[in-house]
């Protein structure tokens, strides 16, 4: 799942339907999804933060460019995807982060998914209007 590459560090994060793979090099602090711009890419403030919480949260600063590549699910999906392949990352670079990285759930998977659509109902819970008469 995560694994030193040369100098590059990689990790994977998946959330929804969202698949997130992320490398990690030593550099200036730019951040590149699918060959855009972070900010190019993600058109709301929330999943640009999203993104770059690791950073903020730990004392790592702006010393590593990300490249990432993401497919599946949407904007939410996709960013904390790759949030979580950011964590993982950075977790092979050095692992005396995982405490502080557990107290802001960084590398906690949030395995929630959209409930699949019954047949004979309207949705996956919601049922068809009852008429008694």
């Amino acid at each position: 799942m995560k694994k030193a590459i040369g100098t590059a560090l990689h990790g994977v994060g998946r959330r929804k339907s969202s698949v997130a793979r992320v490398w990690l090099k030593a550099g200036s602090g730019e951040i590149k999804v699918n060959g855009k711009s972070a900010k190019e890419y993600f058109p709301t403030d929330a999943a640009r933060d999203a993104v770059t919480l690791p950073f903020r949260i730990l004392s790592v600063g702006c010393t590593f460019d990300v490249k990432a590549n993401v497919h599946g699910g949407g904007v939410t999906g996709q960013s904390e995807a790759i949030k979580l392949g950011i964590s993982r990352a950075l977790l092979l670079n050095d692992e005396t982060l995982r405490k502080q990285m557990r107290e802001f759930c960084l590398i906690t998977v949030d395995s929630r998914v959209k409930e699949r659509k019954k047949y004979g109902q309207k949705a996956a819970r919601r049922k068809f209007q009852f008429v008694k008469r």
